[in-house]
């Protein structure tokens, strides 16, 4: 199985610790080494020409910064950030030179994994039933609150269960409903969080383009025509063209459920897209009043905050609690953590003003 890291995306909910030059991927969040990293070393046992990672061009010089010694031949350049759905499909499309029917994963370059053993194994059960079965596989998670950010992935029937590993039938996708189809869905309990781990072949995922995102397939057409050719002017403007959309929307929402089987990932699985999420990931670390800190801090009658600060400067609280406070050289964050996932329209106001060089 080919494994394929994708690593363009931006992280604005982690804002300001994630930024567009420097993305939570490429920073300790959880640890001493970088998400990023911790995801590539999770594939110890994999040959290191099986492992590749997708990022835009203006990531390379950072992930070379970063990531040492990977094998550049195995870096696939996205020629334009246009979100999952193109990018997923240039990463196919360029695999399917070498590797048309060989199985491949999408690997989240971001993402907690508790228990990475059983996430191995689930990724082995998919590459199993892909060659025997020819169908999507992917990977939901348990989930144990109302996200409105995060995809739901309806399972019918278990399928079958090897080593441990629990496979079903799919009945449907809903990507980021509102908050009351939020609730109906945990309330129902059949409905899974995306997480995220397509696993097909290039050539099957291309074949699934043509059916049910035309338009996108007619764009990777006409890049694979500029590839073929070797050019790059034309490459990048075919490549622009392309609709921005993630695969959940163009892809996933219009599939035949007869196609795809979902593993049931009971690995301890986290998305680490905001800061609530990240608190409640790593609340085992937090004090005795329940504070994440992460920070030099010092703190008089406070409860259940996470504090992030750089090393030599000193974060003093009273009286405060449920908050996120992060501290960067160049902007501060305050926020309820129960209001953690709106730091994106912070960003998108930056964005949109004349305050774009904190993004």
């Amino acid at each position: 199985m080919k494994i394929i890291i994708l690593a363009g995306g931006g992280g604005t909910r982690l804002w300001p610790l994630s930024r567009k030059n420097l993305p939570k991927q490429f920073t300790p969040i959880i640890g001493d080494r970088i998400l990023l990293q911790e995801t590539i070393d999770r594939f110890f046992d994999y040959p290191a020409g099986d492992i590749f990672v997708s990022l835009t061009a203006e990531l390379l010089p950072l992930f070379q910064e970063k990531v040492k010694n990977f094998p550049a031949e195995n870096i696939i350049i996205e020629p334009a950030k246009r979100d999952t759905g193109p990018a997923m499909g240039f990463v196919a499309l360029v695999l399917a030179e070498k590797f048309p029917d060989e199985p491949m994963a999408f690997i989240p370059s971001d993402h907690y994994i508790g228990d990475v053993k059983k996430f191995l194994n689930c990724l082995k059960v998919g590459e199993r039933l892909i060659k025997a079965e020819g169908r999507l596989l992917d990977i939901a998670v348990t989930a144990n609150y109302p996200s409105t950010v995060l995809g739901y992935t309806r399972i019918g029937e278990k399928y079958l269960d090897e080593d441990g590993v629990e496979v079903y039938n799919f009945k449907g996708h809903v990507e980021k409903p509102n908050l009351e189809k939020a609730q109906e869905y945990l309330a129902e309990g059949d409905y899974l969080w995306h997480a995220s781990y397509y696993m097909w072949t290039p050539a099957k995922f291309l074949a699934a383009y043509e059916a049910y995102a035309p338009a996108v397939y007619t764009g990777l057409m006409k890049v694979k025509v500029a590839r073929a050719s070797d050019d790059q002017k034309l490459l990048a403007e075919e490549y622009s063209r392309l609709e921005k959309i993630s695969i959940d929307y163009a892809v996933t929402e219009k599939m035949d459920p007869k196609n795809v089987l979902i593993i049931k990932g009971d690995f301890g699985w986290s998305d680490i897209g905001a800061w609530d999420v990240l608190f409640d990931k790593l609340k085992g670390q937090a004090d005795a009043n329940g504070n994440l800190i992460k920070a030099e801090w010092l703190g008089l009658d406070t409860k259940n905050c996470l504090i992030y600060g750089p090393a030599g400067k000193m974060i003093a609280t009273i009286g405060v609690e449920d908050l996120a406070i992060v501290d960067t050289p160049d902007a501060l964050l305050i926020c309820p953590q129960s209001r953690s996932q709106e730091v994106k329209k912070i960003v998108a106001e930056l964005e949109a003003g004349d305050k774009k060089k904190f993004i």
